[in-house]
């Protein structure tokens, strides 16, 4: 009996060492896989560098047209303002005279593609006088001027109802100086673009 039951006791011992052995078993470590290195494909790095140089043509491209795009526009500006002023420059007179001298000529005829340019275009012409004389007779000498040069432009095929005129005597001198020199400069027709010319045109182009 004592035997049976020591055997039951060694049985039982022995189970329980198993038992504990399995119960502090380790945890499994699963490895970490090793990146995957995908081949070297030539042909991908090819097309990615040129992709890469294309882009760079193309931003280059772009500057160029948008430097050349704005430095045209500056010169149009500035051919623009530069005939502005050439059309403004004025013709002038020998003392109290309107008839228009043939030096003064080649001033109204560079108007007159101007004006061609500009089909919708109205102008103002200011009769002026130096001031010598009185001022209803300096009010009619700088009429009589504007009406001159309206005549000879309508002579050269501008309409008359594209001409305004006005006289203002002597009472917007050039040059607030008496000498021969000041009056000279006062003794004149200005031009005024008054009407139509927005945008302004340049001629021939």
């Amino acid at each position: 009996m004592h035997a049976r039951i020591r055997s039951l006791a060694l049985v039982a011992v022995a189970i329980s060492a198993v038992t504990t052995t399995a119960c502090k078993k380790k945890p499994v470590v699963v490895p970490t896989p090793a990146p995957v290195v995908k081949p070297f494909n030539q042909d991908s790095a090819d097309a990615a560098e040129k992709a890469k140089r294309d882009a760079a043509e193309a931003a280059r491209r772009a500057a160029a047209e948008e430097a050349a795009r704005k430095a045209a526009a500056a010169k149009l500006a500035a051919d623009i303002a530069a005939a502005k002023v050439a059309f403004a420059v004025p013709v002038y007179f020998d003392y109290d005279k309107s008839d228009i001298r043939d030096d003064q000529k080649a001033t109204l005829e560079a108007k007159i593609p101007v004006f061609q340019a500009n089909p919708d275009m109205r102008i103002r012409v200011a009769g002026h006088t130096d001031n010598r004389g009185s001022d209803e007779y300096n009010l009619a000498l700088g009429q009589r001027r504007a009406a001159e040069v309206k005549q000879y432009l309508i002579a050269r095929g501008i309409a008359a109802d594209r001409i305004d005129v006005v006289s203002f005597g002597e009472e917007r001198p050039a040059v607030a100086q008496d000498n021969e020199e000041a009056w000279a400069k006062n003794r004149r027709d200005e031009f005024e673009i008054i009407a139509g010319a927005n945008p302004f045109k340049l001629p021939n182009k």
